[in-house]
C-alpha cells in the first residue's frame, strides 16, 4: 500500500489538464481514432460477414456482425487507454516536458502518474460508451444488458492504461514502442477472441488465449452486448481485476523511478 501512499486528489488536476487539451483538438485528436473501429464493423460486420454469414458461438449460432462487434468494442477500449499512455504520455514527458511543469507546483508525482493512468481509463470509457451508442443504430446489442459495456470498459481502460505507462516507463525513445505493439498488442488484437471464435484454436493456443487480458475484456462485452452470460465471468472479473491493481502499482513504482532522477 506505501506505494499508493502519496497519491492525492489533486491527481484530479491532472486528468483536468488532460481533458481541457483533448476538448480542445477533439477533431484531430479523437474523431479519426474513432472512426476506425467503425470501419472495422463496415468491413468485417458487413464485408466478411457477407462472405461468412454466421458462426457457431457457445453451441449457438449468429450472424458473423453480431459476434464481431463486441471485438470490436474490445479493441477500441485497447487502443484508446494503451495509446493514451504510451505515445501521448512519452510526448508529454519528453518532448512536451508537460510532467516537469507539473512537479513545479504543489503536485507529487504520484499525483501525476495516476492522473494520466485516470485519463487513460477514461479515454477507454468515452470510446466504449460511443461505440456503444453507434452499434446501437445497427440493432446489434441488446438493451439493457449491454449497460454493463459502460464498466468493463472502464475496467479495461484502467488495466491497459498502466500496462501503457509500464512500458513508458521503460521505453528509451519513442520509436521502440513499436516493438511492444508488435509483440504484445497485435497479437491480442488477433487471438484474443475478437474477430472468430477462440473454441477454433488448437488447445494449446487457446489456453495462451486465454491468458491475454484483451481475451477476457472481449468476454465479457460479449456478455453484456449479446444479453448472455459471458464464459466464466467471475474468472475474468477477478482477473481483470488484479491485473489492474498489479499493473496500477508497477506503473506508479516504474514511472516514478524514471521521472525522479
Amino acid at each position: 500500500m506505501s506505494t499508493f501512499a502519496n497519491i492525492s486528489p489533486r491527481a484530479l488536476r491532472v486528468w483536468r489538464r488532460d481533458f481541457e487539451v483533448f476538448r480542445m483538438t477533439l477533431w484531430v485528436n479523437f474523431i479519426p481514432p474513432m472512426l476506425e473501429p467503425v470501419l472495422y464493423i463496415l468491413a468485417f460486420g458487413f464485408g466478411m460477414g457477407s462472405l461468412v454469414d454466421t458462426v457457431t458461438w457457445r453451441g449457438e449460432a449468429m450472424r458473423y456482425i453480431r459476434y464481431v462487434v463486441p471485438g470490436i468494442i474490445a479493441i477500441a477500449v485497447m487502443f484508446q487507454s494503451y495509446f493514451e499512455t504510451t505515445y501521448s504520455s512519452f510526448v508529454r514527458m519528453y518532448y512536451q516536458r508537460t510532467f516537469d511543469a507539473m512537479l513545479a507546483t504543489p503536485l507529487l508525482v504520484e499525483d501525476v502518474i495516476v492522473g494520466e493512468w485516470l485519463w487513460g481509463a477514461s479515454r477507454a470509457l468515452l470510446a466504449g460508451s460511443i461505440m456503444l451508442v453507434m452499434v446501437s443504430f445497427f440493432g446489434l446489442i441488446e438493451w439493457p444488458d449491454s449497460l454493463w459495456v459502460v464498466p468493463i470498459s472502464l475496467l479495461g481502460g484502467l488495466l491497459f492504461s498502466g500496462l501503457g505507462l509500464i512500458t513508458t516507463a521503460l521505453v528509451p525513445a519513442i520509436d521502440q514502442f513499436n516493438l511492444s505493439t508488435f509483440v504484445f498488442i497485435f497479437p491480442m488484437f488477433l487471438f484474443s477472441g475478437t474477430f472468430f471464435p477462440l473454441d477454433v484454436l488448437p488447445h494449446w493456443a487457446l489456453a495462451v488465449a486465454w491468458t491475454l487480458p484483451l481475451t477476457h475484456v472481449s468476454s465479457l462485452l460479449r456478455g453484456a452486448c449479446l444479453g448472455t452470460r459471458p464464459e466464466a465471468p467471475s474468472w475474468s472479473l477477478l482477473y481483470l481485476g488484479a491485473m489492474t491493481l498489479a499493473a496500477g502499482a508497477a506503473a506508479v513504482v516504474l514511472m516514478k523511478r524514471r521521472l525522479v532522477k
